[in-house]
């Protein structure tokens, strides 16, 4: 195993076991230790879902997982399980601080407008009377 990486540990495991779908028609689903554990570091990192490592399996079905149990919010459940506090809790974090945005998303609507600095309007002559 590649150092750096998240997986759960049995305690953990064992906390989130009761909130995984059982009796689903379909294929036999992929480990879902590992897939969990794929999502975990996923958003930890922040990277791209097609930059996973491989050792949590196909980027495509860690993305498709997250999404598909997102829509169906199995993910608050799952994730207050992780976050209940025991005897050896174990602090999870998912940071947000860094938002993707397009490189023209900083401009607001309405065009550019020229606005003179402040500097600038104290130093002009006064136009009132006194």
């Amino acid at each position: 195993m590649r150092a750096g990486l998240f997986w759960l540990n049995d305690r953990q495991w064992a906390r989130i076991e009761p909130h995984l779908p059982t009796g689903l028609t379909g294929p036999d689903r992929n480990d879902d230790r590992r897939i969990i554990s794929g999502i975990v570091h996923m958003l930890q990192s922040g990277a791209r879902w097609r930059d996973c490592p491989r050792e949590y399996g196909p980027y495509t079905t860690i993305y498709n997982r997250f999404n598909r149990w997102a829509k169906r919010e199995r993910w608050y459940a799952i994730f207050q399980a992780l976050a209940k506090p025991g005897k050896d809790a174990v602090v999870l974090s998912l940071d947000s601080t860094s938002i993707k945005a397009h490189r023209c998303a900083s401009g607001g609507k309405g065009g550019s407008t020229i606005r003179q600095s402040a500097a600038r309007g104290e130093a002009v002559r006064q136009k009132s009377m006194r």
